[in-house]
This record gives structure tokens, sequence and C-alpha cells, in this order.
């Protein structure tokens, strides 16, 4: 099976995986970063996907495109563009957040990974004194 395929089939359903599959995608030197946090190994990796699926009802990715590179066309082995929804145990409503990943690998597993996403979105827009505070300033600045 391919990495991309393993890949996408592992965050498809990320609420019901065991965690410890994430051996079969991430490498065990791993970095995998995003707005939140900086995790370094696999053990940080797990304790922090733990620690968030925990929380949910409900987490996938629905994988829009995923380009892969060979090693001399950039610095990153695949880029992949994505959204996550998320449903929280605490919430009924579903989270939706768009977000891109650079990957660099090492031997058909993940050893750098970086999300780019935007925190509004997963976090900020849904505490109501915040949301208000966030979208009267989206809204004075788009004007």
């Amino acid at each position: 099976m391919s990495f991309q395929t393993r890949f996408t089939q592992f965050y498809a359903d990320l609420a019901n995986v065991d965690i410890d599959d994430l051996d079969t995608i991430y490498h065990p030197e791993t970095v995998f970063k995003d707005p939140i946090a900086t995790h370094t190994g696999i053990e940080s990796v797990k304790r922090y996907f733990g620690h968030l699926l925990d929380s949910t009802r409900e987490c996938r990715f629905e994988i829009h495109h995923f380009a892969e590179f060979a090693a001399q066309q950039s610095e990153y082995d695949a880029i992949v563009e994505w959204t996550m929804h998320l449903v929280l145990n605490n919430a009924n409503s579903p989270i939706h957040v768009d977000g891109v990943s650079l990957l660099k690998l090492k031997n058909e597993r993940v050893i750098y990974h970086r999300d780019y996403y935007d925190m509004g979105e997963m976090v900020y827009e849904h505490i109501p004194i915040l949301k208000r505070v966030i979208l009267y300033i989206k809204k004075r600045l788009t004007k």
C-alpha cells in the first residue's frame, strides 16, 4: 500500500484509530508542528493525539489534494490540502477547519509534519466572547 493511501486512510476517521497505529505513519524521530505546539518523537506525538482525541466524538479529515514530489523538486516530499471535521465531546455543532500539511518522509514514514490552519476557525471563533471580538475585527479589516 502506498504512503499516500495509508496516510489518507489513517486520517479519514481519526477519532477511531488506535494511537499505536501512529507508528505505521510516523517515524520514531518525527517532529510534528501545528499552531498549538511542537512535538518531538513518536511518544510525544502519541500523547498529543491521545489528549486531543479524548475530548472528541468525531475527528475526520477530508483530503482534497495530496501532492508528492521528488527530492530535487521540493524541500518537502508531500503537501496535503485538507478539511478537518471535528465534534468535541462538550459541543453539539461541528467545527470545520481548512488546512495544509507539509510532510518530509524517511523510510516511508513521516519524519517532519507541519500543519498550517486558522486557529480562529478551530478555537477562538467558538468561544462566545472571543467570537464577537474576532468577527468585529474581521469586519473592520474588510472595510
